[in-house]
């Protein structure tokens, strides 16, 4: 795997010499949100040719590849002039991302209410999916337009919170520009964690074809809630997704997250090992 690391997660410095930081720590790639870095405009307005050239030369110099530009915004979002904003942010990504020949624009999927709201009996319902369906629809299309790659990470708080879930907005949507960023933990729902297993071993089971991007974290539970940390500092076991994404994915980007300047290292060091015992 392309190893990386979500570029706000890593220690505050100028951007070319946060850059230089993290290829001296053996990071290949970056998960980049600009309205999550320091020092990067992110108003959809500033998004310009210019803009995408500049970021290019810089994480080019640096040797760092863009693995995914990430726009969590809501497609579900019922009210009608923040989706048409929403809908324009992602347009802007989108050009973006074309300028800056990064791997992916990514997101999340959303809840059917203003405030990004997880509700279980909502969230899973057949309408929350159709709304979500129809407004990514028209994102895919500039994607493809564009040139550029468009990935849904499942996340089992929103409205694509499983696998089958997953794979009926890809056959809905039918486009190749429509990709996966695979999360394991994010699939995982705490109070069904007996199923954690199976539910990871369906996702890469159905999705294998379009799963482009790994995000990579650790979990520990405190009482009923699952808390994020970095890899090797929690309870996930991470051996048969290390073996897919080796025999599958040759050369993936994957990305570490919730970690820290000081722990981002051993988290780095924690997934090669398992590469290693792999062979």
């Amino acid at each position: 795997m392309r190893l990386g690391i979500r570029l706000h997660d890593t220690a505050v410095m100028p951007i070319e010499e946060r850059l230089k930081n993290v290829k001296a720590n053996g990071f290949e790639c970056v998960h980049i949100a600009l309205s999550k870095t320091d020092g990067l405009p992110s108003d959809t307005k500033a998004l310009t040719p210019g803009y995408g050239m500049y970021l290019k030369r810089i994480f080019d110099e640096a040797g760092v590849d863009v693995a995914v530009l990430g726009n969590y915004q809501n497609l579900a979002n019922p009210n009608e002039e923040k989706l048409k904003a929403i809908k324009e942010r992602y347009r802007a990504h989108l050009k973006l991302a074309a300028v800056m020949g990064c791997g992916m624009v990514g997101t999340e999927t959303g809840a059917p209410n203003e405030d990004y709201r997880y509700d279980k009996t909502e969230n899973r319902s057949q309408r929350a999916l159709d709304i979500f369906v129809e407004n990514l629809s028209s994102v895919v299309e500039d994607a493809q337009k564009l040139g550029v790659l468009i990935a849904i990470e499942p996340v089992y708080k929103h409205i694509v919170y499983d696998a089958r879930r997953a794979r009926e907005v890809l056959d809905r949507i039918k486009s190749p520009n429509l990709r996966i960023i695979f999360d394991p933990v994010n699939l995982v729902d705490p109070e069904e964690l007996d199923r954690r297993d199976y539910v990871i071993d369906e996702a890469m089971e159905l999705l294998s074809d379009e799963i482009d991007m790994i995000h990579l974290k650790d979990y520990i539970m405190e009482g009923d809630s699952m808390k994020c940390v970095g890899c090797g500092f929690g309870q996930m076991d991470y051996s048969r997704i290390v073996k897919f994404a080796n025999e599958m994915k040759p050369y993936i980007h994957a990305t570490l997250e919730n970690t820290t300047p000081e722990t981002a290292r051993e988290s780095l060091m924690f997934i090669r090992r398992l590469e290693e015992e792999m062979r």
